[in-house]
C-alpha cells in the first residue's frame, strides 16, 4: 500500500482494535490501479459457524454475504443483455416473461419503480431455494403502485425480477450468467449460489449491534417490513450462515463477495466498461446505467433517493450500493476512485463513513 494512504490503513486497524469491527476486507482503486487492499479480524465465531472459538483469520479470498451490495451486480447481468441488443429497456417485461401481469417496463424494474417491492404470498424461509415458486408469485402479483409513478426499494424481489428476465432471454440463471459472462472474464471473486468449495471460504455473519435485526425491519406490517421479511430468514444468523442460503440464488440480498472483487468490478465500470483489455460493456451502456432514472421519495427506504439502473446515485456524483449491516461498494468519478468494504459484523454504516473520511483526507 502506498504511504499516501496510511490514514486509511490506520482507521481500518483502529476499527478492529476497538472491537467495532471483528472481520472485514477493504479495497480501494485510485486512478485505475489498486491502492489499498486490507483484511483483518476473524472469519468465523464460536456458535455462528464451523470454526473454533475465536474463529479463523479473515483472508484475501474470504467471501461474505454483502446483502444489497449485490443488487447492482444482478442488474449488470441484465444490462449486458441490453447492451447486446437482446433486451429493450423500455419494453414491457411481459415481452420476455409472458406470464408477468404488472404493466412495468424493464427500465422500471431496474430502477425500483415497478411496484413489486414485496413477494405477495407468505412463504416459509426454505422457499428461498425455490426460484420457480417465488418468480411465479411475482408474475401473478398486483403492483403496490402504478409502475413508474414512485420508487420503493425492491428489497427482496429485485434479484428475482432481474434474474428471471435474464433467464427468460438467455436461458441461464443469473448466478451462472454472472460467473460465465462477468466474474470469470474480469476475474472477480464474487457470486450468487455458491458451490460447496466456495462455501468453505465464507465468513460467518454476526451481530455487532443486538438491535440491528429489529431496527432494519421497521414497523410490523409496514411496506418495509413486508419487503424484507418474506420469505423470512434474511436477518437470521442460522439461515444466512447456512449452506441452504449460500447455495441458493437470492440475487437481491445474497451476493457473496470479497472487497477486492467488488472494487475491481467498479473499476471496470469507472473506466467505461473495460478492464485489463477486456471490454464487457459499451461506454454508452455504462453512462445510461449510472444516470439518475428516478429522483424522489422511496416508499420502502422512507427517504428521498436517486436511483440509476440498479444503483443509488449520491449528491457528490458517486454511484453504487450499500447493504444492510455495513458492507458497501461504489465508484466516485469526480475523485477517481472505487471503494469496497465487505464485513461480517452486522451494524451501522459509521465504519464506512470513517474510512471514507480518512480516504478523502488523502486525496
Amino acid at each position: 500500500m502506498h504511504a499516501r494512504f496510511a490514514p486509511v490503513r490506520d482507521c481500518f486497524h483502529d476499527l478492529l482494535a476497538t472491537g467495532r469491527e471483528t472481520g472485514a476486507s477493504l479495497t480501494v482503486w485510485y486512478d485505475g490501479h489498486p491502492m489499498i487492499d486490507l483484511v483483518g479480524g476473524s472469519r468465523t465465531v464460536a456458535g455462528a459457524g464451523t470454526g473454533p472459538a475465536g474463529g479463523d483469520g479473515w483472508r484475501p479470498d474470504t467471501l461474505v454475504n454483502v446483502y444489497s451490495v449485490g443488487k447492482p451486480v444482478a442488474a449488470l447481468c441484465l444490462l449486458m443483455l441490453v447492451d447486446r441488443g437482446r433486451v429493450d429497456l423500455d419494453a414491457p417485461v411481459a415481452r420476455y416473461w409472458p406470464e408477468f401481469r404488472t404493466p412495468a417496463t424493464v427500465r422500471q424494474v431496474l430502477s425500483h419503480t415497478a411496484g413489486l417491492p414485496a413477494f405477495p404470498v407468505p412463504r416459509p424461509a426454505t422457499a428461498i431455494a425455490d426460484w420457480a415458486l417465488l418468480t411465479g408469485d411475482l408474475a401473478a402479483a398486483d403492483p403496490e403502485w402504478v409502475p413508474g409513478s414512485v420508487a420503493g426499494e425492491h428489497a427482496w424481489t429485485y434479484g428475482h425480477l432481474v434474474g428471471e428476465l435474464v433467464r427468460r432471454v438467455d436461458g441461464r440463471s443469473v448466478g451462472r450468467f454472472l460467473a460465465e459472462e462477468i466474474a470469470g472474464r474480469w476475474r472477480l471473486d464474487l457470486g450468487f449460489g455458491l458451490a460447496a468449495t466456495d462455501q468453505r471460504r465464507c465468513a460467518d455473519l454476526r451481530y455487532g449491534d443486538p438491535e440491528w435485526p429489529t431496527r432494519m425491519l421497521g414497523e410490523p406490517g409496514s411496506l418495509r417490513a413486508r419487503s424484507m421479511d418474506n420469505p423470512p430468514g434474511g436477518r437470521d444468523l442460522a439461515m444466512v450462515n447456512s449452506s441452504l442460503w449460500r447455495g441458493a440464488e437470492v440475487p437481491a440480498v445474497n451476493l457473496h463477495a470479497t472487497a477486492s472483487g467488488l472494487a475491481r468490478l467498479y473499476a471496470g465500470l469507472l473506466a467505461g466498461g473495460a478492464l485489463d483489455g477486456v471490454r464487457l460493456f459499451s461506454p454508452e451502456l455504462v453512462a445510461e446505467a449510472t444516470r439518475v432514472q428516478y429522483d424522489g421519495p422511496d416508499l420502502v427506504l422512507d427517504r428521498p433517493t436517486r436511483w440509476t439502473l440498479g444503483m443509488q446515485w449520491e449528491p457528490d456524483g458517486s454511484w453504487g450500493m450499500g447493504g444492510i449491516g455495513g458492507s458497501s461498494a461504489w465508484a466516485d468519478p469526480e475523485r477517481g476512485y472505487t471503494f469496497a468494504y465487505a464485513t461480517g459484523q452486522l451494524a451501522e454504516h459509521d465504519r464506512v463513513d470513517e474510512l471514507v473520511e480518512a480516504l478523502h483526507s488523502c486525496l
